[in-house]
């Protein structure tokens, strides 16, 4: 039987006395302490692990302010403040208690278009801050790889940067004040202030930093200035050079709280400035046949005044050419004929001035077509845009490279910890080939991509962090580039923060320096309560610095067994990239956790709940040769009993099955996520076993068995519909099943329909030619639109009737989907081998077979696989839009169009659609270009029925604010006959939410047509 699994990590008790205290001091906002809230927020985009006694989400500044006062009574308790949680060195992570800015504290409070700033708190993710400003013509400068997810109060303690940082600099350099909140309570509102007028503050706590800044950094400025590299990316946490303006005799205490980590003060809001979008732009993506090539030609670029210069590298690309993102950027970027793209430099300009913008791309061009032709410089080739969508797409791809490297082949992947060196740009080339010398001399492979306008680039060595001896290497390996940056004149840490290597802090600044930063510890934070360990400690203080050998993932990691690991190795694969997070509504990624604002419901942090689950139950008395549920089959009775024993409430599996049925199993994340983890693979894996030491409930029986029962109850749907609409059975549905709004049943019925057409038979098809096999089109049912939305398929006979093709109906096979969305694995591997076995003799005859669901059908392309194996046979079911395009694409142009349209259409497509078939939406819109009817792609994320998730009474409110987050608006937009659903369940949650059934897009295509 499955064992408990306790987690043995109780808080400690001077943190719960604490958190009671904060309660009863009138603290608004979320306190959470279960294990797997912790267990979310022990890691970020780091090696390094660290549990966190518990987590606070501040509703305002009054919480913050309230955090600060009630924790003078607890000499233990320490913080960290956390953001999108996108840090690559352990930054946010701490043992303490975790403050979260990002749940409640995200909203724009003012923007001031003529003055040219904004107000905002600090949760606000970077991107939607932009979004808010687009309209004004402004945005927010800094740009990172993690723009979607990235808050403003985490660029503010990192003191981030990223692309385009040679023309607008640091975050830093667009603080124009921020509101912070001191580990006392205090409330500090820092600006740009007179010497004296800080001096002479009336609030204490602030005179007293200001005359800590009189002494570090007014009496200390020719050191300071000896110390600090001339870098655009400028040393920051603390930054002793920026804080005191000696042209504007001013302090600008914000200067330290930018880039300090947290180790200050608690970031609340930030007037920032913001900068007006420029009216022209222009990419021109550079092609080299080396990697050193693309950075020794980077500062020519440089000099021409380009907005930024982005370099990568052909492991960056490579894994980009086999990632669902290249479809979109495939024509932009093209191959060189007879060259080997080894590297490519992307080179923005941007003007307002659109004849100043061309001359200078054609200037450029000149220049690059004559190193063509005379093979200068390694440059084999460029394409340039000025398509701002394209060169946002360019972009995306760009940035999503940052996670692909993780998807490498092999325990070895690419990782970050010596990544964000900066050095002077001259420089960069001749660094970067000792980097790499040093890399090799190791035996290591690595990719490389990033800002070589400003010097800096990210390299990031594979190394397999479950291997001791590996970590042992990082180590080693960091002290070696350490010594590296410093021969070149450069940093460490040029755009990602110190975090776990503060301890090369000391040897860097030196001794006195490294004392003045101290003492601007202390009179921020004496007690060295706020983030322990990160950049300093306080003066006199023996506490001791975090390390690069301190604990990490791996050394969790390497105690799950073999074949745990395996068998769920989707879970294994997150490295922490957090793509995840992606605040955008309008994307499919992880519908769940958009609406629960709980980083539990994330790819992510299912994948980080699965782990420990695995490392726990590796350490219990179990067979660990294997992981299924049949080694821990178990009887009714004792499921029945362990479900109501009070023995089992502390079972860390009941954390993590509520972590899993809030999954959609959309399959979004499987396609999405860089590095593919796909969480419906794992939750079902999971269900199976846990569902082995508990009772299941009775929906999942229901739902299970859909395909089972729907052919039967079709023969008799007027009779099922009526006692489905009876008041008393959906009452009856939802308190005894926790089944809500049940669907009812086809009438007239999909057998009624397809009377008119060839029947199926087996010797039927065998008795076709070759010829009459061409025009021959097989269609595959699925229990949804077979039974419950039967026009569509006969709708699909129609049309393709209409094409010049004869239509046969498969008889009905259970596809199995239902199955598998509940871990009746076993269940699922009987339905799927019967259906396989069936689909191949069918694929002997050479007839293309579609399938109306493109949901269901994925089912035979992933699960199958993944379950059947070399078993699954190589039967192939097309979606209708593939084979519109593949086979009756002549057809589609001879239709000519008798009911032209009164209203543009617009499409919406079902997330799994558009994740694992990209370029869907394309394809429709072709098949209907070809009868000049123009359709609108319509970006929306997840609708909130997928299958019967919005089916169940518990899942009831989530499904609905999943439809409001992106569908309800972009629905209302259209005409009723107008909007087109790829989606049953999409068209069925339409039905409920809008009142109106949205039609399939091949119905609208039947319909227009004679």
């Amino acid at each position: 039987m499955l064992p408990v699994l306790d987690s043995n990590n109780a808080l400690e008790q001077q943190y719960l006395d604490y958190l009671d205290a904060l309660n009863r001091a009138g603290f608004d906002g979320d306190i959470e302490t279960q294990y797997s809230s912790r267990l979310a927020m022990a890691t970020d985009n780091s090696i390094y692990q660290k549990l966190p006694q518990a987590i606070v989400y501040p509703k305002h500044i009054d919480d913050l302010v309230c955090i600060g006062r009630t924790v003078q009574a607890f000499d233990e308790v320490v913080f960290s403040a956390r953001g999108g949680g996108t840090g690559t060195n352990g930054q946010s992570l701490t043992h303490g208690i975790v403050v979260d800015l990002s749940r409640h504290m995200n909203q724009i409070l003012e923007i001031n278009a003529d003055e040219q700033w904004v107000k905002v708190q600090a949760g606000v993710v970077k991107d939607a801050l932009n979004d808010a400003l687009k309209p004004f013509g402004y945005f927010f400068a800094p740009d990172l790889s993690t723009s979607n997810r990235a808050t403003v109060g985490g660029m503010i303690n990192t003191d981030a940067s990223g692309q385009g940082s040679l023309v607008y600099g640091k975050t830093s350099d667009h603080v124009l004040g921020l509101t912070s909140v001191l580990v006392n309570g205090d409330v500090l509102h820092t600006a740009p202030t007179a010497i004296e007028t800080c001096l002479t503050h009336e609030q204490s706590s602030y005179q007293a930093i200001a005359k800590q800044i009189q002494a570090s950094c007014v009496e200390q400025r020719d050191a300071i200035l000896a110390k600090f590299p001339r870098l655009n990316r400028f040393l920051t946490g603390y930054d002793l050079e920026h804080v005191y303006a000696p042209e504007t005799d001013t302090f600008d205490i914000s200067r330290l709280i930018t880039g300090s980590e947290g180790s200050l003060a608690f970031v609340a809001e930030a007037k920032l400035n913001i900068t007006p979008i420029a009216n022209h732009k222009a990419l021109v993506n550079i092609k080299y046949n080396s990697f050193e090539a693309a950075l020794r030609h980077a500062p020519k670029m440089v000099a021409a005044k380009a907005t930024s210069v982005e370099t990568v590298d052909s492991k960056v690309l490579n894994l980009a050419r086999a990632d669902i993102i290249w479809h979109s950027v495939s024509d932009l970027i093209t191959d060189v004929p007879d060259h080997d793209l080894l590297g490519l430099n992307m080179v923005e300009y941007n003007s307002n001035d659109e004849a100043e913008i061309t001359a200078r791309i054609e200037r450029l061009s000149a220049e690059l077509d004559e190193d063509i032709k005379t093979q200068k410089g390694g440059v084999i080739g460029y394409q340039v845009t000025y398509d701002v969508p394209d060169i946002q797409k360019i972009y995306a791809m760009r940035k999503k490279s940052v996670g692909l490297l993780g998807k490498a082949d092999g325990a070895k992947k690419p990782i970050a910890f010596a990544e964000d060196t900066a050095v002077p740009p001259e420089n960069l080339a001749d660094f970067i080939m000792e980097f790499r010398a040093l890399l090799d001399a190791h035996e290591l492979d690595y990719g490389m991509f990033g800002h070589v306008d400003a010097g800096v680039l990210h390299v990031r060595p594979a190394l397999d962090m479950n291997d001791p001896q590996q970590e042992v290497l990082l180590k080693q390996i960091s002290d070696q580039v350490v010594a590296l940056v410093a021969k070149y004149g450069g940093l460490m840490w040029g755009e990602h923060g110190k975090g776990y290597r503060s301890e090369y802090t000391p040897a860097f600044f030196g001794e006195s320096l490294y004392s003045e930063l101290r003492k601007i510890k202390a009179v921020f934070d004496p007690h060295n309560k706020m983030n322990p360990g990160k950049i300093c400690t306080p003066i006199d203080s023996d506490a001791q610095l975090v390390q690069v050998t301190d604990t990490k993932r791996g050394t969790y990691d390497r105690t799950i067994p073999v074949v745990f690991k395996e068998e769920f190795a989707p879970a294994m694969s997150c490295n922490g990239n957090g793509l995840c997070f992606n605040y955008d509504t309008t994307s499919p990624m992880c519908p769940s956790s958009k609406i629960t604002s709980d980083r539990r419901h994330s790819p992510k942090g299912r994948a980080g709940m699965i782990r420990e689950w695995l490392r726990l139950l590796g350490q219990q008395d179990v067979n660990v040769d294997s992981l299924n549920a049949q080694q821990f089959k178990s009887s009714w009775l004792s499921r029945m009993i362990n479900t109501n024993s009070g023995n089992s409430n502390q079972d860390f599996s009941h954390e993590v099955f509520e972590v899993m049925d809030e999954c959609l199993a959309c399959k979004s994340c499987s396609a999405q996520c860089p590095v593919g983890v796909d969480v419906p693979d794992f939750r079902a894996k999971f269900l199976s076993i846990y569902y082995q030491r508990y009772s299941r409930p009775v929906k999942d029986f229901l739902v299970a068995n859909i395909e089972r029962m729907a052919p039967l109850l079709a023969k008799i749907p007027r009779t099922v519909n009526f006692f489905t609409n009876l008041s008393f059975s959906q009452w009856l549905l939802k308190e005894a099943v926790g089944y809500v709004d049940t669907p009812t049943l086809s009438v007239p019925t999909l057998s009624d329909k397809v009377k008119p057409y060839t029947s199926f038979s087996m010797q039927g098809l065998a008795s076709l030619t070759p010829e009459q096999k061409e025009k021959t089109v097989l269609v595959v049912q699925d229990p949804f639109t077979s039974f419950y939305d039967a026009s569509v398929v006969a709708d699909f006979m129609a049309l393709a009737t209409k094409c010049g093709f004869n239509p046969i109906l498969l008889p009905f096979n259970p596809n199995g989907k239902p199955q598998h969305v509940k871990g009746f694995l076993d269940k699922f591997a009987r339905t799927a081998q019967s259906t396989a076995d069936f689909l191949n003799d069918i694929a002997q005859f050479d007839i293309p077979m579609v399938g109306v669901d493109a949901s269901l059908l994925l089912v035979y392309r992933d699960e199958y696989t993944k379950t059947l194996a070399e078993k699954r046979g190589e039967f192939s079911v097309l979606a209708v839009h593939e084979w519109l395009s593949q086979y009756a694409s002549d057809g589609v142009t001879q239709l000519s169009v008798s009911h032209q349209p009164t209203h543009t259409l617009g499409l919406f497509t079902h997330c799994t659609e558009k994740t694992a078939l990209p370029l869907s939406e394309k394809q429709w819109q072709v098949i209907f270009g070809k009868l000049n009817v123009p359709l609108d792609i319509v970006s929306v994320g997840c609708c909130g029925m997928a299958g019967t998730y919005g089916h169940e009474s518990s899942h009831l409110a989530n499904s609905q604010g999943i439809y409001a987050l992106s569908w309800e608006s972009a629905v209302a937009k259209y005409p009723e006959d107008a909007r087109l659903v790829t989606g049953y369940s999409c068209r069925s949650q339409v039905a409920r939410l809008s009142g109106d059934k949205p039609v399939h897009p091949l119905q609208m295509l039947n319909r227009i047509v004679s």
